[in-house]
């Protein structure tokens, strides 16, 4: 038994409660959890259309979408009507025999459990995404380390790598290293002459 295709959509028909889905083969299914009833967008399952099955098809997915998409039932079938479309108003629905009825809601059930899995997963993904991204740790880390000086090479001497260490030489400007003072540096004097 193929499992659904999804997406799912809940429908309203008096005081129940239905959802309806569409199959990998282009029905369509409709199931108050204990019956299911099936209607194909293929061969002749509207009724009144005057439209071609695949814009009847995309105009009732657009209306379950909407919440606009209307179910009526009846002995043994059901009616899913499309108020806003004259053109496409409504699609047939057969009740399935009890065997078949519990083979589908088994796929259903399994086909939706499948289904939230993934979306769990991939919701776990960006979760795990969002986190790195916005991790306290990480963020504290790169600000540190964009306001830390470089490490001295003295300190890095282990690693063999590091030019040794230039000495100040006196008179040497500590603003432009290399430019040599010609008077000695007296300091600063705060009191005025």
């Amino acid at each position: 038994m193929a499992e659904p295709a999804g997406p799912f959509h809940r429908l309203r028909a008096g005081p129940g409660r239905f959802l309806c889905y569409c199959g990998p083969d282009g029905a369509v299914y409709v199931t108050d959890a204990m019956e299911v009833w099936a209607g194909e967008l293929g061969g002749c399952p509207a009724l009144g259309s005057r439209c071609p099955a695949e814009e009847h098809g995309a105009m009732l997915r657009a209306a379950l979408g909407d919440g606009a998409a209307e179910l009526s039932l009846g002995p043994g079938s059901a009616v899913l009507r499309l108020p806003e479309e004259p053109r496409c108003p409504a699609l047939a629905l057969a009740q399935l025999p009890a065997a078949e009825a519990r083979s589908r809601l088994q796929a259903l059930v399994f086909g939706m459990a499948g289904y939230i899995e993934s979306l769990e997963r991939r919701l776990e993904a960006v979760e795990t995404a969002f986190r790195r991204s916005c991790s306290p740790e990480k963020n504290t880390t790169q600000s540190q380390q964009l306001f830390l000086p470089e490490p001295s090479p003295r300190k890095s001497k282990a690693s063999g790598s590091a030019l040794p260490a230039k000495r100040k030489v006196p008179g040497e400007s500590l603003i432009n290293p290399g430019f040599r003072s010609k008077k000695v540096s007296s300091g600063v004097s705060f009191e005025d002459s």
